[in-house]
């Protein structure tokens, strides 16, 4: 408990000067800065001016209720207040408890209870900001147990697993994870798995997209503020770091922070401590940072766009997910996994892919990997029929389809010259042109020549 309570700053409001000061050194033996007074006008005046984190205050006080203090401690950042009461016994706890108290204490008491009573308060005050955090979300939680590796995956998947085997040993400071890849290819979805399967399964997951962060709003939101910080600091506010102490945070497009949140954000991993803008004293936190970014942060280093020291702290645990293009045969089975969860959210059955569907799955590019994929299905399943899903998207002047006659091409009255000429030269002009005009995309240009899109890739590469 020691840990817990390491510089935090507590006000105890106790008109018997003799408890107040056994409570004072009580606390500030376990590390904790407290300030003590005897009224109710002294209470306000410290809850108004000093950067409180807890306050303790009896309920009756010469000139008041200690119960008034409830709503300024609210008023000032939401500050956790502990009622001490002898006298009312549960008439005045309930009464403080409707108020917004966070919890009670019935004199006489063990001060050896007043830690577990703040952190009680603490896990609220936490639980409190996270739901905050989450009403903002526009991610939409994945189905992490349900995550579909494939054949293709298997290596990365095994290594994930060592990962998780690691920090079983570990009791915390457990290590940064770095996960990189293309927009779409499930990051996300991927930290939730790890978080699922992990030591801190039973803690929270503080998911956050950095590149939404307002840059002004970003510190404040990652590290929390004092009250009178800046202009709207009107109270105080525990930041996500704060908040996912003992669980995992998730720093999505971590490459969006500015150099000088990537250098807190160094400080947070390597040592264990935040601080919160206007403040001038650093919080211990535990948190499991698991950071994701769309391009390859060594690029970006390189580029003068990304710390070199945070990329080192961070690529200890480096992970890529491959683009759903290169996974073969995978895409199907991905398709038909996607396709499964969402009959089960929708509540069909029966559903299944078409023929010319399922050719344009394993044919087409997915720009927008896994996350462009799962649309197209959902889009599918509300907008189509379900027993032989098409995508809306599949134009049918871009499909191969055997369900119809191919309209002649070849020129009315062309004829073979007599001279001759090179068939393998019109092959490779055909694929250029048909390249061409679908604005560089192999897959599309494959479909319309009606061939696999390996046989354009061969010829080019035969090409040189």
């Amino acid at each position: 408990m020691g840990t817990f309570l390491s510089g935090r700053e507590i006000l105890i409001v106790e008109d018997e000067a003799l408890l107040r000061k056994r409570l004072v050194a009580f606390l500030e033996k376990r590390g904790a800065a407290c300030t003590g007074v005897g009224t109710l006008a002294e209470g306000r005046n410290a809850l108004e001016n000093l950067p409180l984190d807890y306050v303790l205050a009896d309920v009756n006080l010469p000139d008041g209720l200690g119960l008034d203090l409830i709503e300024r401690a609210r008023e000032q950042g939401d500050i956790p207040i502990v009622i001490m009461t002898a006298d009312g016994g549960v008439d005045v706890a309930v009464e403080a408890m409707r108020r917004g108290a966070s919890d009670y204490l019935s004199k006489p008491f063990d001060p050896q209870e007043i830690p577990l009573v703040l952190a009680r308060a603490e896990t609220s005050r936490r639980d409190q900001r996270l739901k905050t955090h989450r009403k903002r979300e526009t991610d939409i939680p994945s189905d992490e147990q349900g995550l579909f590796f494939g054949d293709a995956l298997e290596s990365f998947r095994a290594q994930l697993e060592r990962v998780i085997e690691a920090d079983r040993r570990l009791s915390d400071k457990l290590p940064p994870i770095l996960i990189e890849g293309e927009t779409g290819t499930g990051k996300t979805s991927v930290a939730r798995w790890l978080h699922a399967n992990g030591s801190r399964h039973d803690k929270e997951l503080v998911v956050v997209n950095c590149a939404a962060l307002p840059e002004q709003l970003a510190e404040s939101e990652l590290f929390g503020h004092e009250k009178g910080a800046f202009t709207d600091a009107k109270q105080t506010r525990i930041g996500l770091f704060e908040a996912a102490d003992g669980g995992t945070l998730f720093l999505d497009e971590i490459a969006s922070l500015s150099s000088s949140l990537q250098a807190k954000a160094l400080t947070a991993i390597e040592e264990g401590r935040i601080r919160k803008v206007g403040s001038s004293k650093e919080v211990e936190i535990n948190v499991r940072l698991i950071a994701a970014s769309n391009r390859p942060l060594k690029d970006l280093v390189e580029k003068g766009e990304f710390r070199e020291d945070l990329y080192h702290r961070l690529n200890l645990l480096q992970f890529t997910i491959p683009p759903l293009r290169s996974r073969g045969e995978d895409t199907v089975r991905m398709a038909e996994h996607l396709l499964e969860k969402l009959s089960r959210k929708y509540g069909y059955s029966g559903a299944a892919f078409s023929k010319r569907c399922l050719a344009w799955i394993r044919d087409y590019d997915w720009p927008g990997n896994v996350r462009e994929l799962e649309h197209e299905i959902e889009r599918a399943l509300i907008l189509g029929v379900p027993e032989s899903l098409e995508f809306v998207s599949m134009a049918p002047s871009s499909i191969e389809s055997s369900h119809r006659e191919e309209e002649d091409w070849l020129a009315s009255g062309w004829s073979v010259p007599e001279q001759g000429f090179s068939l393998e030269n019109a092959i490779d002009r055909l694929i250029d042109l048909a390249i061409e005009q679908c604005g560089g995309n192999v897959s599309k240009a494959a479909r319309r020549l009606g061939v696999q899109r390996d046989y354009i890739r061969y010829r080019k590469s035969k090409k040189g």
